[in-house]
């Protein structure tokens, strides 16, 4: 027998556990893909990124966003979402409704989506395609990806190039009075979750009467 095991670094039991559940929770993330047939357009079908600020919207809170979008947008509505790629596939998994939906969005695996991916940096605001014209969506959602004011007040400025009025903005509790400046929204009752637990409180605010109060 070989005493130069004794040399093999050892994992803790703990970062043995932490590893264990992540493998086992790639394997169930593939057997639903294998078993049940791969849905595109579910959350988390694309993963976080954290490098790029992005943390997905539980389950509940996406359908709850997708749906007053589709109300505020009304019949034959366009909706636009902005760095809010969560909504966005909560918003096409009710294929069939009257409603035409894009995102904006700068992480580019979401170009699956095909055309209806428009590659989007908040540090340019208006560059933006010819075919996307001013005050040409009913409503539009955006998360921007960063709590400072210049992430805000930049993408508030495309929010403001899309929109013919509406506006669902969802950011942190902290940025309340940069939103109210940059874009004339005001807080309201309901508190989205994110699918993990982040640090800072979120919030959604609006410019026009909602059902998320």
């Amino acid at each position: 027998m070989d005493d130069d095991d004794d040399d093999i670094p050892q994992l803790s039991s703990h970062t043995l556990a932490a590893l264990q559940e992540f493998y086992l929770e790639q394997q169930q993330r593939e057997g639903m893909k294998t078993s049940q047939g791969f849905n595109q357009y579910s959350i988390g079908s694309i993963e976080e990124d954290w490098q790029l600020s992005q943390f997905w919207y539980s389950d509940e809170t996406a359908s709850c966003l997708a749906n007053e979008a589709v109300v505020a947008a009304g019949k034959g509505g366009r909706i636009a979402c902005v760095s809010a790629p969560s909504v966005y596939q909560k918003l096409k998994e009710q294929d069939g409704k009257d409603f035409s939906v894009c995102i904006l969005e700068y992480d580019r695996r979401f170009s699956v989506y095909g055309e209806e991916f428009i590659f989007y940096d908040y540090n340019h605001p208006f560059n933006l395609p010819e075919n996307l014209l001013p005050h040409s969506f009913d409503i539009v959602i955006a998360d921007p990806p960063y709590l400072s004011e210049e992430c805000l007040q930049k993408t508030a400025e495309t929010i403001k190039y899309l929109t013919k009025g509406k506006i669902l903005l969802c950011t942190g509790a902290i940025m309340e009075e940069q939103a109210a400046k940059h874009l004339g929204v005001k807080i309201c009752k309901f508190i989205p979750k994110h699918s993990r637990n982040l640090a800072n409180e979120f919030r959604c605010y609006v410019n026009y009467a909602s059902g998320l109060d």
